[in-house]
């Protein structure tokens, strides 16, 4: 299996966010074996470039995934012939492993330098991604994200997180006023009703407000009682966090309303610049019917992808309706197409003026 070595090398060390060194590692070795100069930043990201012209192309995905090991095996599949398993076969490990061994098949090109990143903690706060802003400034920007192989994803919604809290005195279950719990039910179906409200007449995901209530936890001592709700909105690119933040503080009252994270606005990329038309290329090279997405979730494009303001759009191979799932795996047939669309966009690229 020499055509997904470098796949296979990167599932077989599992690396959950925070526990990302020794895939790391290998992967700088292995970057390093196939004619990369190789390095690792100062927040941990496996950094390989091939070529030293003035003009760039970064190719940026991601090392790190959720928790939860699934064991590397080949099966074969009936529809979809010989697949890889493994956490990250989807994402992102696909999509990374596709970005070193097409940059590594197109080899150096004249006047141009690829920068293959392998960034730490993309499913936690993004320190990987952070630590690039200031470093570089590429003429285009290629991430990595599961999206099939015929397929660029051009937008990702933006992201906000909140602690929701309320305490009041502890009194006997006969009284009428509700606790604490009661208005948190009673508060979750307002926000989900704000919601609805918001999202009349959009009828692309991508344009709505997206809620999730991902914990609710209660509390009681001799004198009080407590809940608090952790909350996440999906944002459109119309309602930036500071804007969200702003709304809820009013919605959640007489709830205390506390940010988490770092909030994170959507991100669209222009659809009409030589690096998509080098892609729509490529994939009809390929055999393929090329189409464009724009995401529900979030992803480094949209922390970097404003600071560089160069052609960007978000490309990989893999189903990412497996993202995060205990079936993740991926096609060999699938990555390999890949692999041959990403050579085909570079190529393109980097012709010779």
């Amino acid at each position: 299996m020499s055509k997904v070595e470098t796949l296979l090398g990167l599932l077989e060390h599992y690396s959950p966010t925070g526990q990302e060194e020794e895939a790391v590692n290998w992967l700088l070795r292995h970057m390093q074996s196939l004619g990369f100069q190789v390095e690792k930043d100062c927040a941990g990201n496996a950094i390989g470039i091939l070529g030293d012209g003035p003009r760039q192309i970064l190719l940026l995905g991601h090392i790190d995934t959720v928790p939860g090991l699934i064991p590397v095996r080949f099966e074969n599949d009936p529809q979809q012939g010989v697949v890889l398993y493994g956490r990250g076969a989807a994402d992102a490990k696909g999509p990374l492993a596709c970005f070193v061994d097409a940059v590594a098949q197109l080899g150096l090109r004249p006047g141009w330098q690829c920068i293959v990143i392998g960034a730490v903690d993309e499913e936690g706060d993004s320190r990987g991604a952070r630590a690039l802003i200031e470093r570089y400034r590429p003429n285009y920007l290629i991430v990595g994200e599961p999206n099939r192989w015929n397929r660029i994803a051009l937008g990702y919604k933006g992201s906000a997180w909140a602690e929701l809290s309320l305490t009041a005195e502890n009194r006997h279950s006969a009284h009428h006023q509700p606790t604490p719990a009661e208005q948190a039910v009673e508060l979750w179906w307002r926000l989900k009703t704000y919601a609805e409200t918001f999202n009349h007449n959009r009828q692309r995901m991508f344009e709505q407000l997206l809620l999730t209530l991902r914990t609710i936890q209660t509390e009681e001592s001799d004198f009080t009682l407590s809940v608090r709700l952790r909350l996440g909105a999906r944002l459109p690119l119309d309602l930036p966090p500071s804007a969200w933040y702003a709304k809820l503080k009013e919605l959640v009252i007489p709830f205390e309303m506390y940010p988490l994270g770092y909030p994170i606005p959507a991100w669209e990329c222009e659809k009409n610049t030589p690096l998509v038309r080098a892609f729509l290329r490529a994939i009809r090279q390929a055999g393929g019917e090329p189409a464009f997405v724009h995401k529900s979730g979030t992803s480094d494009l949209n922390l970097v992808a404003p600071h560089w303001k160069c052609p960007a759009l978000v490309y990989g191979p893999g189903d990412p309706a497996l993202d995060h799932t205990p079936h993740e795996h991926i096609p060999l047939e699938e990555y390999l197409n890949g692999v041959a669309v990403l050579v085909g966009a570079l190529e393109s690229l980097t012709a010779s003026d």
